[in-house]
């Protein structure tokens, strides 16, 4: 992201900066169509949250409650709005240094 000196307010990257690449998922090449990037961004964010959204569930579900601490039933209702909000960002994060082999193989399918 870019944070702009004078307004203080944080932007999102230019048309500029994605067209040099900076700010694509790894393992696509800027030789792709835009039909290949449509279909990678929508398979690392498929991919992404499935994955983190289970191990974020998985964790939550071996750990108990703390004794102290604890949300009570407002905490539990809204637990997974968090995990869900978590799962989107990491996918966007970090989802493409994973998914870049799997991608690879589910393109090779689509030929």
């Amino acid at each position: 992201m870019n944070i702009a000196s004078t307004s203080g307010t944080m932007t999102s990257p230019g048309p500029q900066t994605l067209a040099s690449g900076v700010g694509q998922p790894r393992g696509l090449d800027a030789s792709a169509g835009p039909d290949e990037k449509e279909v990678r961004a929508a398979f690392d964010q498929f991919v992404g949250e499935t994955f983190f959204g289970q191990m974020l569930k998985s964790m939550r579900q071996m750990t108990d409650k703390p004794a102290y601490f604890h949300g009570g039933r407002g905490e539990e209702v809204f637990q997974t709005q968090l995990d869900q909000v978590l799962s989107e960002k990491l996918a966007e994060n970090c989802a493409g240094t994973f998914t870049g082999p799997m991608f690879e193989l589910f393109s090779l399918s689509r030929r």
